[in-house]
């Protein structure tokens, strides 16, 4: 079943003023930002891979470069900056409820702080914990 329709009209007449626009920018022009951030949105709640993006948000990697580009020219912090105003709390006020799933975060076994022989019984499994060897076969010179 696809989730679309996830962003309200309220929070959209909130949101479109600070999205980019397409004016001077070269190339063709964007697919629509509120289709797009949906697809965003979904993709998140979801866990799915970009790839497995429905067609009607458009093309994966569409969505995926507009993601992207929104969280290093400061798109993401201009809404979240206008929703905050929007409802009349402070930073101090909306921080603490922000919250991270901690289901969906995993740190590597290595990371994690766990010894190296209590990792790997097999050496044929190994692979390499901190330092991975990569053995490379020589290359061989044409006739001189």
């Amino acid at each position: 079943m696809l989730r679309d329709g996830v962003i309200s009209d309220e929070l959209w007449e909130i949101l479109e003023p600070v999205m980019p626009q397409d004016a001077g920018r070269p190339g063709r022009p964007w697919n629509d930002h509120r289709t797009t951030l949906e697809g965003i949105v979904w993709r998140f709640r979801t866990g799915s891979p970009w790839r497995d993006l429905p067609e009607a948000f458009g093309a994966y990697q569409s969505v995926w470069q507009r993601h992207r580009l929104w969280s290093t020219d400061g798109t993401y912090e201009q809404m979240f900056a206008a929703v905050t105003e929007a409802s009349g709390l402070t930073d101090g006020d909306v921080k603490p409820i922000l919250s991270i799933d901690s289901t969906v975060v995993r740190a590597h076994q290595h990371a994690a702080g766990a010894r190296r022989d209590s990792v790997v019984s097999d050496p044929a499994q190994d692979t390499g914990g901190r330092i991975e060897l990569q053995e490379i076969e020589p290359r061989t010179r044409g006739a001189a």
